[in-house]
Formats: C-alpha cells, structure tokens, sequence
C-alpha cells in the first residue's frame, strides 16, 4: 500500500506537489484530430510502438493531455510495452471547442466516441481505460451504462473518483478547499466568456454573481447539457449509480485523505460483492497524488496500473 515521502506530511502537500512541482520526461505525442457525430472535435495524442495493446486515458477537472500526472501514466505504460492514447475533452486542447455544449462528468458519449476510433484502427487485440478524478467518474459511468462497448475493453483503474458527485461538490468548496474551487471556477468562467462570442445565448453577467462551483454548475454546465440545473445533473451522472453495472474487471483507488472526496466516496460494502470490481483506500495519496522519490521517477498510481494490467 501505498506511504508518502516525509517531506509531503499532509493530504494538501500530497495534492499540490506533484501538481506544480513535477516534471516528466517524454517523446512527444502524435496528435490526432477527429470529428464527433455533432459536427465538433476532440484532439486525441498518441504515443505508438505498434503494439496490440492499448490505454486510453482520460484526464480530470479542467486538465489536458500535458498535466504531469497524464504524462507519468502514459510514459509507465509505453515503457512497459502499451500504445497508449491520451484525449483531450471538448475545449482542454487550448482550442475552444465548436459546439455550445463542452465537457462534463458524465459526458461518456465523447468517450464512447474514442474507444470506438480507436477500435476502427483494427490494430489492438486488447483495450483499457484509466481515469483520474472526472475522467475516473467518465470511466466507470461510461462502464457500468447500457450501451453496445467493444469486446476489446478488457480492465480499467481509476483514481480520486467523485463517485457522487453532489457531496463531493460540497466537500471541494468547504473553506479549506477554497484555493481549488476558485482556480477551478476561474478557469471554467474564462472558458464561458470565450464560448459566449460565438454563442450569444451564454449569459456571461451571471459569472459575476457564481461564487461556487455548484452555483456554476447551476446556471451553465447543467442546462448546457440538458439536465435541469446541478442537481439534476448531479444525480444523473455520478458513476456510483453505474458501478453495480459494470462488466470487466475494475480497480478504484480514492485516498482516505483526498481533500476533494466526501465519506459518500467510499462505499466499501457496496462493493464487496461486486463481481468485477476492486476497491483500495490507502491512508495517503492526497487528490491525484501517489508521489514517489526513488523509484525510477514512477510514482505509486503508475506502477499500480502496471501491475494490474499485466496480472492475468
């Protein structure tokens, strides 16, 4: 199980040094635009090797295909023999996206949307998604729904997964948190406002108003995306409503003192049964953290998806 190094002694150190501090080694991706059913794009980035095998991995809130923590994966797994595809959502490729509408927790359709381009390659016998904190929550929505997936989808891990996404909404705007909810809310609003000069339907004068990001979920990314307001949006895209459902086998790994989950994120007994399903609560990792000094510039996350890839 996985023990910090010293120097990081609380869960804020945990997030926040791998976030600013780290920096990974890397070829660079093959970047690859393709077009969706609704006329936009997503920008998909490739490190290939010809192999059979590939990992898809999805980013978190507000990340890209450049944020060290996506790097470190997709370096661990090409090293260790994986094509691997990293994607960008709608609007994270520092190109605003052409459609109204842009990315969001549940948005598995766009998702759905990659796995099936990269099926079309017909060049892997084998697929497997890894998701971090949104993209943890896109990933397992995404296999736990009813819909027609490709037989090539063999495992999944995911990481600091808002498995409910109301009270981990709650969790990441208590005062402690303030610092990630506003960096967030900032980032979001800037992409409202450059959105709103092509569509004059976004009201940018409620920015003014939103001191949350529930309250921005309320008055954009909910009725963007067809739900009523956040809570509606909430409640229908929180992958705890889908677990049950999926598939294929499956590791969650959140962090007992991951500064963003709330106690709903932990669901232990709902999971003992679950044919498919592996869940791990190690005591540190902060958000997205797992930092590690001394081994080969791999940090735990990375060689935990190593090892259950490869464990037949």
């Amino acid at each position: 199980m996985y023990s910090p190094p010293l120097l990081l002694f609380n869960s804020h150190l945990e997030t926040i040094y791998p976030a600013l501090v780290r920096t990974v080694s890397l070829q660079p991706y093959t970047r690859e635009r393709i077009t969706t059913p609704d006329d936009d794009f997503l920008d998909l980035d490739w490190l290939t090797q010809n192999s059979k095998k590939l990992v898809i991995i999805s980013h978190g809130l507000e990340g890209n295909t450049q944020r060290g923590y996506i790097k470190g994966m997709a370096k661990a797994c090409y090293e260790n023999g994986f094509d691997v595809l990293a994607w960008n959502y709608r609007g994270c490729s520092e190109e605003i996206n052409r459609q109204l509408r842009f990315y969001h927790s549940g948005a598995t359709e766009d998702l759905d949307t990659v796995v099936k381009h990269a099926e079309n390659k017909g060049l892997y016998r084998e697929i497997y998604l890894v998701g971090f904190s949104l993209g943890g929550n896109l990933t397992l929505k995404y296999l736990g729904e009813e819909r027609t997936r490709t037989p090539l989808l063999k495992k999944a891990v995911t990481f600091s997964v808002p498995l409910n996404l109301y009270t981990s909404c709650l969790k990441i705007s208590t005062p402690s948190n303030w610092i990630y909810s506003q960096r967030f809310l900032k980032s979001l609003s800037k992409k409202v406002v450059e959105k709103s000069r092509e569509w004059k339907v976004l009201d940018v004068k409620k920015l003014s108003t939103i001191r949350t990001l529930m309250e921005f979920d309320d008055q954009y990314t909910g009725p963007i995306h067809g739900y009523t307001n956040a809570l509606d949006y909430y409640e229908k895209c929180s992958s705890i409503r889908f677990i049950n459902e999926i598939g294929i086998p499956t590791l969650i790994i959140n962090a007992k003192n991951d500064p963003f989950l709330s106690p709903e994120c932990y669901p232990e007994d709902q999971f003992k049964e679950h044919s498919f399903l592996s869940f791990e609560t190690p005591n540190k990792g902060g958000h997205v953290g797992f930092t590690q000094f001394d081994k080969n510039g791999l940090y735990w996350s990375e060689q935990r998806v190593i090892a259950f890839l490869n464990n037949d």
